[in-house]
């Protein structure tokens, strides 16, 4: 997609922006809109968007917990799953995204926007 005319070709409420040096298709909330468009390049760049300057291992951990969970049940995990199967409270997790579990972790993870939990 060429710049004037991937955003030309956006449908409405949705954007498209230039994420680990493609073009990507986002909706409102800056979701990906589908999540085989992500790759780590993807989330190192969504990370810098919400002023994270590196994702680190701890990062990673939850990244490949969230996505191994929507791959296999086509739906994001509850907060309390990634808890239990990472071993960190809520917080500790939020700590480590700045948009926190759903606007930080799950954006950057490519999973598609939990519009339930608003």
């Amino acid at each position: 997609m060429k710049g004037g005319d991937a955003k030309d070709a956006a449908p409405s409420g949705h954007r498209v922006c230039r994420l680990g040096g493609r073009d990507v298709l986002l909706d409102q909330e800056g979701f990906l809109v589908d999540p085989r468009h992500w790759s780590e390049e993807v989330a190192q760049d969504m990370a810098l968007e919400q002023e994270l300057p590196g994702l680190e291992e701890p990062h990673w951990r939850v990244i490949r917990i969230l996505r191994e969970y929507y791959l296999a049940h086509g739906k994001a995990p509850l907060s309390r799953e990634v808890r239990k199967r990472i071993g960190m409270s809520l917080l500790e997790i939020e700590a480590l995204f700045p948009g926190g579990f759903r606007a930080g972790a799950l954006r950057i993870a490519g999973l598609p926007n939990p519009r339930g939990c608003m």
